[in-house]
């Protein structure tokens, strides 16, 4: 079996939303300099069940793929760390800024490249933008089913059984192979990678794709290609203003803030 598992590199969430900062020309976030970005969390927890699936059928492959400039290359690292076999670097000044379609045809194209699987696990949305999106049109640009927001996946031969997770519990659906499954956060904590899988990470090779590699059309990727546009990014500004009322007897000052509390319509 071979799984491939999507993970995107973001931002590090611990980090205090006060030392973020929004660049106004391009749009952009500008996290605090000297603190490495990480793994998406539920891309992270993607790889934990690729490897628990791993544990249970021997024999079993898992690929992780991931795309971005810099050193996004360390995301791999730690998937590789936790369990995965082999990674891929998807990589190209062509894929800055495209949109949602334009990273699921990047990554159906990887994917393609990349020839036989059965199995493709994505988070349930990136833990940054948290638009929950890719893992879908995924599915519908290569042509296969997807299942949305699991908690487990069984192998049955041909097919898997995975539990959904729903408002008031879950539900078991089967889907055949092969298949997208994006995976939320009540997969349970992802394990911590070990001290020997971090050096047999840190020596893996770790190939870079460019989009001539994999053939990606330049009309479908890229900021012109964008289905939808930020026309505004801001840090939110919290203004708190306090008004006291006075009265001369208890009874006065209730019948004052009753009114103003149905003149602000908070009741």
């Amino acid at each position: 079996m071979h799984i491939i598992v999507c993970v995107k590199q973001i931002p590090d969430p611990e980090v205090p939303p006060a030392k973020f900062k929004i660049d106004p020309d391009t749009k952009k976030v500008m996290p605090p300099p000297g603190l490495p970005p990480v793994i998406s969390v539920f891309d992270e927890r993607a790889v934990e069940l690729a490897c628990r699936i791993k544990e249970k059928n021997p024999g079993t492959k898992i690929t992780a793929i991931t795309m971005g400039p810099g050193k996004v290359s360390d995301v791999v690292k730690h998937a590789l760390a936790m369990g995965a076999d082999e990674g891929i670097v998807l990589q190209d000044k062509a894929f800055e800024d495209s949109d949602s379609f334009g990273n699921a045809h990047i990554l159906a194209k990887a994917i393609q490249k990349i020839g036989s699987y059965d199995l493709i696990l994505c988070g349930r949305q990136a833990a940054d933008w948290d638009i929950g999106q890719t893992g879908s049109i995924l599915a519908e640009t290569l042509g296969i089913p997807v299942v949305t927001v699991a908690k487990d996946i069984e192998v049955a031969g041909d097919k898997i059984k995975v539990s959904r997770v729903m408002e008031d519990g879950y539900e078991v659906v089967e889907a055949p192979l092969p298949c997208v499954v994006t995976v939320s956060n009540e997969v349970g904590l992802p394990r911590l990678p070990s001290g020997m899988g971090i050096i047999q990470a840190a020596r893996k090779q770790v190939p870079a794709w460019t989009a001539a590699d994999i053939g990606a059309d330049p009309a479908k990727i890229g900021p012109a290609a964008a289905h939808s546009e930020i026309t505004s990014l801001f840090i939110p500004t919290r203004d708190t203003t306090c008004e006291v009322i006075t009265a001369d007897t208890l009874a006065e000052a209730a019948v004052k803030l009753a009114l103003k509390l149905r003149e602000t319509k908070v009741v």
